[in-house]
């Protein structure tokens, strides 16, 4: 996946592969540099940080993901098309996963990487055919990020070549995910109703306002009730 003969791509490759050796924590951006034949300098040029080596290697999966997937089957159930996309992205991590291992124990979450990973999500859901715009779009990226870090969890510990835990783990998530929108479409509907309903109501009152004659208060003439005119 990645094009080493890139000096950007060679720092990334060099990261995961020194995080496969060691402790995340203990890779310092020398080492980096060292090990894909570059110095400090250099890499000081394409990135500012580790965490922004991450976020580029996040974007070059999504790239790779992005071009094998199909385009969505009409008909296809949203949870199926989704499952495919996941379990692409897990083959395209595969050649990475010991380094992964190392930095998902070091927990490297900073905004950078945040920023990157939400906007991963999103894009996956798109391969998917999924919309992410709308009242429900950050919702759905949401969602989609809450299940894909608690299989990725699973993906790291399984071993079986074929992955049956990680399809098992990502199969339940799913549906569970899916049950939880469709009650909140549900929700939303109720509330749309209901915000409808007291909006009509209220243009309704206003109307009846405007065009009721004089007040109680008033004879149309001026003079308050109870004093004749002189």
């Amino acid at each position: 996946m990645l094009d080493e003969s890139k000096l950007e791509n060679r720092f990334v490759a060099a990261a995961l592969k020194l995080a496969a050796e060691r402790p995340w924590t203990e890779v310092s951006l020398q080492d980096i540099a060292e090990r894909a034949g570059a110095s400090l300098a250099e890499l000081r040029k394409a990135f500012p940080s580790k965490s922004a080596i991450l976020a580029s290697f996040i974007r070059s999966v999504d790239d790779a993901v992005l071009a094998r997937a199909p385009k969505p089957a009409p008909g296809e159930p949203a949870r199926d098309r989704l499952f495919d996309v996941i379990m692409s992205r897990f083959d395209v991590l595969a050649p990475y996963k010991p380094g992964l291992k190392s930095i998902a124990a070091a927990r490297p979450f900073d905004l950078d990487i945040l920023c990157k990973a939400v906007a991963s999500q999103a894009w996956m859901l798109n391969a998917a055919g999924i919309a992410t715009d709308g009242p429900l779009g950050p919702v759905r990226v949401a969602g989609m990020g809450t299940v894909y870090a608690s299989v990725f969890q699973t993906w790291l510990d399984d071993e079986d070549p074929g992955l049956a835990r990680t399809m098992a783990a990502l199969d339940r998530r799913l549906k569970r995910a899916e049950q939880a929108m469709i009650t909140l479409k549900d929700v939303c509907k109720v509330a749309c109703r209901l915000v409808e309903g007291l909006r009509k109501g209220a243009s309704a009152r206003q109307e009846t306002a405007g065009s009721a004659g004089p007040t109680s208060g008033d004879d149309g003439g001026g003079a308050p009730i109870g004093y004749g005119r002189a």
